[in-house]
């Protein structure tokens, strides 16, 4: 692992008119980092996903990766940060395994590699019974995890989730847990927006805003 910061932000704030949706925040994720942002509805989480997606400008301050100013247009920030902050669109006649597979194999290559990747994240996270399901097959719970898969199964330096919690009974909150921890144990820095205590007790750093 090194010192320099994966993600950094450096009194990043977001106003809208008079209305303050990201107060000034400054931290920094470092490589194989866990960190949480936790505050109350309203209070920025998702802003701030947003910033290091370079979806949402900043009014003041910086969000950076790798050292550089946030541009999803570069190819290299693509490969560098995965997220699942929006919905991720899906294939309606593409069963989970299909999808889960072209994924890993548009950054891969087609080889056998990215099913093994793919078979991997779908088995870590109890889908494999659900593999030959199609998505309006699933519950919304099982998307959930569907989606967090499409997001894991693909390399990055940085993973950005917002509320992977969502849907989720605690059994499959410990899952997707423990599977965080392992993976940022292995180099990835996530920056995790939940209200979760079981996701914040893991993590190893945290933002508090509001």
């Amino acid at each position: 692992m090194t010192n320099f910061p994966v993600l950094a932000a450096d009194g990043a704030t977001v106003t809208l008119d008079d209305t303050t949706l990201l107060a000034p925040t400054t931290f920094a994720v470092l490589p194989g980092e866990f960190w949480c942002v936790t505050g109350s509805n309203g209070s920025g989480k998702t802003t701030l996903l947003r910033a290091f997606l370079g979806s949402r400008s900043l009014t003041a301050g910086s969000c950076s990766v790798r050292g550089e100013p946030v541009d999803m247009a570069k190819p290299r920030h693509r490969r560098l940060v995965a997220s699942l902050v929006e919905p991720i669109p899906v294939a309606r006649d593409m069963t989970l395994r299909e999808q889960v597979t072209l994924v890993a194999a548009s950054w891969y290559g087609n080889a056998p590699e990215a099913a093994e990747r793919a078979e991997r994240v779908i088995e870590r996270l109890g889908l494999p019974a659900l593999g030959e399901r199609f998505p309006h097959q699933v519950s919304s719970g099982q998307l959930q995890l569907f989606s967090l898969a499409l997001t894991l199964v693909r390399p990055a330096d940085a993973v950005l989730l917002d509320e992977p919690e969502r849907h989720l009974d605690s059994h499959r909150v410990g899952l997707v847990a423990t599977l965080l921890a392992e993976r940022a144990r292995k180099g990835t820095a996530f920056l995790v927006a939940t209200h979760e205590p079981a996701l914040v007790e893991a993590c190893e750093g945290r933002v508090e805003l509001g």
